[in-house]
C-alpha cells in the first residue's frame, strides 16, 4: 500500500515494482541497492530539464540555460521534491543511517530521487521518466524568471523586492532537528509587506534559507 501512496504521488504506476524497491534501497540496507539506478537517473533527469528549459526559453543562450538547469538540478532542490513527496517514509535505509536521522538528509533524498527517475526510465523508457519529472518540477518551474537565470533563491528574492522598493526579507531560525552530526534546520522566510510567510528546510542554516526564499518567490504575484 505504501508504494502505491508513491506511485500515484510520482504519476506512474511500475510494471516491475521490483526497481521502485530498489530506488528507495540505500546502501546501508544492502543490496541491491538504489546507486546504479542513481547514476542513471542523474543523465535522465539533467536530459529532461534541459529539454524542457531548451523548448520553454527559445531566447536564453546556452551558458544562461546550464545556469537554470543546474539551480534546478542541485542537491536542494531535489531534496526539496522528495520531502513534498515525503520520500523519507519510504526509504529502506539501516540501523545505523535510521538513527542519524538518515531518512531526512538531504543527499540521501535526493539520491532515492535520482535513482527513483533511473527506476522510471528502465520500466517505461524516456518519456514516462520526463512525464514525471515535469509533475514533479511544476512548482518548481512555474515561477521561473529567466532574467534571473542562475541566481540563487535569496539573492533573486532580494532584487525582487528591491525592486518593488520593498524591506529585504527576514529569515529566522524555526527549529534544529537530529544529532548534532546529522543535523536538519528549519527556518522561516518573513515578508511583511506582502503577507508572505514560507519555510525551508537543510541540512544547513544557508540551505534551509534558500528553499523558503525559493518557495517565497513562488507566492510573489507577478
Amino acid at each position: 500500500m505504501k508504494a502505491q501512496r508513491l506511485e500515484a504521488a510520482l504519476g506512474h504506476r511500475f510494471a516491475r515494482p521490483e526497481l521502485l524497491g530498489q530506488a528507495l534501497t540505500h546502501r546501508s540496507f544492502g543490496s541491491p541497492h538504489n546507486e546504479r539506478l542513481e547514476f542513471l537517473g542523474d543523465s535522465v533527469l539533467n536530459c529532461a530539464v534541459a529539454a524542457y528549459l531548451h523548448e520553454r526559453f527559445a531566447e536564453l543562450k546556452e551558458g544562461e540555460l546550464s545556469r537554470l538547469r543546474a539551480s534546478l538540478v542541485r542537491q536542494e532542490a531535489l531534496a526539496d521534491i522528495a520531502q513534498r513527496l515525503a520520500l523519507g517514509d519510504f526509504l529502506r535505509l539501516g540501523e545505523g543511517e535510521l538513527k542519524s536521522g538518515g531518512s531526512r538528509r538531504p543527499s540521501i533524498l535526493a539520491d532515492a530521487l535520482e535513482a527513483i527517475v533511473g527506476a522510471i526510465y528502465v520500466d517505461a523508457g524516456f518519456d514516462a521518466a520526463r512525464a514525471v519529472i515535469d509533475h514533479l518540477y511544476a512548482e518548481a518551474t512555474s515561477g521561473i524568471d529567466p532574467g534571473g537565470a542562475g541566481k540563487d533563491p535569496k539573492t533573486a528574492l532580494q532584487e525582487i523586492l528591491q525592486g518593488r522598493r520593498l524591506p529585504l526579507p527576514r529569515y529566522g531560525l524555526l527549529a534544529t532537528h537530529g544529532e548534532a552530526h546529522a543535523q536538519e534546520f528549519e527556518v522561516e522566510c518573513v515578508i511583511p509587506d506582502l503577507g508572505i510567510r514560507s519555510t525551508g528546510s537543510g541540512a544547513s542554516r544557508r540551505s534551509a534559507e534558500q528553499q523558503a526564499a525559493q518557495r517565497a518567490i513562488t507566492e510573489i504575484k507577478p
